[in-house]
């Protein structure tokens, strides 16, 4: 069993030397240390729930916490910047510190990690020329603005300064990006010219190993694409050196309309023991998911675009909530026979509460709000989410965009891959149908008896931005080009920016609510009070007949909902209600439930295992577990034909 527990922040007063790498082996002051760490993102996590997390994270036996830091949460306009509340990135590395944790921080300014854009503002595509990743010279200006704010934030906070940094990463994966053979080394420049003097590091998956190396830097390995080859290739770079897994996942994002996906725990434990057995140090993506709150979710595109859930539970040893998962317990327990671990006591899970079912019994139609809106922007041509003149010169980066046009006849709406990613088209007020990555054409009646001129509009969500790959260049949001009729390009449109920030839940919507005396089509706006004692609890919400929108509680914006699933609960932090009077608006885009019910269980779909097929008994047998349904237990199910033939 190895002995860390005087490596710690609190342990460390006098400090010479920080992480270093000697041998086969990394050093913290000269001592042997084994990085063992667990990736929570700050801006995930209630910052009221920050200690919570992180003391599990050390009762578990991690010693240290990886965080990434998102560019476009911190400068979501053009050199406005935000590091206060949850976004107090100085305030997470205290705590950090606090609790006995090592931090590596990952602050880009590329992230990945799921996230719109991976982390890159959107209005860098303003520039119809951007070459995001690059040495472009519009992008590095902005970078160099950008790591002007953070660095002098965060340079203090190392290692030398009696600060938790230990280590940061340069970038992220550039290896299967790599676009611009110059782009590391600036990134390295960049960071070291303003301060940063901590052990740095690259990360790449097996394939993109060398090409994301940098000289005299550590290059560390994530685990997708990991064969004998990687670690030969590890070494014909950097020579004899410790090995750290800076990727070993539990789980990959769940996307609407897919089923749910986790590892098996068997698995994850015969790695990590290897891992041990082998003196690897590791982190862990996700110790602790959290949340995608408001708009903050990228997608992915495998065989198709997948915009991610709202959960970002990833099958983390915590849940969404912060609740102890059984593979908490078994890590513990793995880590415990491995390397000394600080008693320190389980703290109870915290309390859900149940609250009373709420009336929705408001509602204003988006069509009634039009008029109270900013000027919608006038336009020949349709004018996409980023270049549209909003947000003093920034564009738009989230929510939904409604475009305006009048036509005189029916016929065929072709999109021609024009809008991004979902469009909702309406005749006047009558809904016609959907217009998205898969549907490219709809027909527009023309009815007996109908109006010369009608007004034709396209309701058009953004999704999430792609998270990964070089495609992300070209994902700009809302009509990204010329809608056809009949093969002649639609003009003169009017474009409402419908951002749905907190400011204009709080201040641009107008009071001009009605009484819900049926069902009704959206979209629409829907209004329900809350009422919650003096000591608000957390809880998860259901929208059960609703179709697909948005929920807001006080004005803050919880995330997307979608009744295709997976996810089926909402996770509602204590700290964002307040006792008394809660208001939740659902902007809800087609058919509207009733009501707002919560529970004390988080649902988010059937857990579908990646290790799900054997041969028994002659038969291809499917694992699924769901964990939140049957209490931990699994089933077994026996597929013959079909489904070999569907994985087939």
């Amino acid at each position: 069993r190895v002995n860390q527990t005087f490596l710690t922040p609190y342990h460390m007063r006098n400090r010479h030397v920080g992480l270093k790498v000697e041998g086969s082996n990394f050093t913290l002051d000269g001592f042997p240390f084994l990085i063992i760490s667990g990736t929570i993102h700050y801006f995930r996590v209630p910052r009221d729930y920050w200690r919570d997390r992180l003391l599990k994270l050390k009762a578990c036996g991690f010693n240290t916490v990886t965080t990434h830091v998102p560019w476009n949460l911190h400068e979501p306009k053009r050199s406005q910047f935000y590091f206060i509340g949850n976004l107090d990135l100085k305030a997470f590395l205290f705590v950090a510190s606090e609790v006995g944790l090592w931090v590596i921080l990952c602050p880009g300014p590329y992230i990945g990690s799921d996230l719109d854009l991976g982390g890159l503002p959107s209005w860098l595509l303003q520039d119809p020329k951007m070459k995001l990743r690059t040495t472009y010279k519009g992008f590095t200006k902005a970078v160099n603005r950008y790591f002007d704010m953070l660095v002098p934030r965060i340079a203090p906070l190392q290692y030398k300064n009696g600060g938790p940094i230990i280590a940061v990463q340069v970038e992220n994966e550039y290896g299967s990006y790599h676009l611009d053979k110059r782009y590391m080394l600036y990134i390295k420049k960049a960071l070291v010219k303003r301060g940063v003097d901590v052990l740095l590091m690259t990360a790449d998956d097996g394939e993109g190993l060398i090409r994301g190396h940098l000289e005299k830097v550590i290059a560390t390995v994530h685990m997708k694409n990991i064969k004998k080859e990687t670690y030969e290739k590890l070494s014909s770079i950097q020579g004899r050196s410790p090995i750290l897994m800076m990727v070993y996942t539990a789980n990959s994002l769940d996307g609407w309309g897919t089923l749910r996906h986790t590892l098996d725990e068997n698995v994850l434990m015969k790695d990590v023991r290897e891992m041990f057995n082998l003196r690897f140090s590791l982190n862990f993506y996700m110790f602790h998911g959290g949340t995608n709150f408001g708009f903050m979710g990228g997608a992915a595109s495998l065989q198709n675009y997948l915009p991610t859930v709202t959960s970002y539970d990833y099958g983390a040893l915590l849940t969404e909530d912060g609740d102890y998962t059984p593979e908490y317990i078994s890590f513990q327990e793995l880590f415990s026979s491995v390397i000394e671990i600080p008693k320190l006591s389980r703290e109870d899970a915290r309390p859900k509460a149940v609250y009373k079912s709420v009336t929705t019994a408001y509602y204003m139609s988006l069509w009634d709000i039009l008029t109270y809106l900013d000027e919608p922007v006038r336009s020949a041509k349709p004018i996409c989410m980023e270049k549209l003149s909003v947000n003093q010169g920034s564009g738009q980066s989230y929510g939904y965009i409604l475009y305006e046009t009048v036509i005189t006849t029916g016929g065929l709406l072709a999109s021609r891959g024009h809008v991004q990613d979902r469009g909702q088209v309406f005749l006047e007020e009558k809904y016609i149908g959907i217009l998205d990555h898969s549907t490219n054409q709809l027909t527009i009646p023309k009815e007996k008896g109908q109006k010369d001129y009608l007004t034709l509009r396209i309701l058009v969500e953004n999704q999430g931005r792609l998270a990964y790959g070089q495609d992300i260049n070209k994902e700009r949001k809302g009509l990204t080009g010329d809608i056809y009729l009949n093969n002649s390009p639609l003009r003169n449109f009017k474009i409402y920016s419908l951002e749905m920030n907190p400011k204009f839940l709080k201040r641009g919507l107008p009071k001009i609510w009605k009484p819900v005396i049926h069902k009704l089509q959206g979209p629409a706006f829907f209004l329900g009070i809350l009422r919650v004692g003096n000591y608000p609890k957390d809880t998860f919400i259901k929208l059960e007949d609703w179709t697909k929108g948005v929920i807001f509680i006080n004005g803050q914006n919880l995330g997307r909902y979608w009744n295709i699933g997976p996810q089926e609960t909402f996770y509602l932090p204590g700290p964002w209600l307040q006792p008394g009077s809660n208001e939740i608006i659902v902007f809800e885009e087609f058919k509207s439930g009733t009501k707002i019910q919560f529970t004390n269980m988080s649902h988010l779909g059937t857990v579908f295992w990646r290790v799900i097929c054997s041969i028994w008994d002659n038969s291809v047998v499917l694992s699924s577990c769901d964990r939140e349904k049957e209490g931990g237990t699994c089933t077994i199910s026996q597929e013959p034909e079909p489904f070999l033939t569907a994985l087939a």
